[in-house]
């Protein structure tokens, strides 16, 4: 029997990023990265202000982005 394990954290967004906004999550971390040295909440305002992504999903990409840093 197969072990799946359910993603857990930020990374348990990701399909429903990809699905609400039409961009796979690898286009946010691209946008996120060209924004240079911002911290945590200047990013989430960014994608909230400028990209129109919900708080949670703004949230949840940066936290796994600074993570992977």
């Amino acid at each position: 029997m197969p072990d799946t394990a359910k993603v857990k954290g930020p990374a348990s967004y990701f399909p429903s990023i990809e699905k609400t906004y039409g961009q796979p999550v690898e286009h946010w971390f691209g946008v996120l990265r060209t924004a240079g040295p911002l911290k945590h909440m200047e990013l989430v305002a960014l994608l909230k202000g400028q990209h129109g992504l919900g708080h949670g999903h703004a949230n949840a990409l940066v936290a796994h982005f600074m993570a992977a840093r």
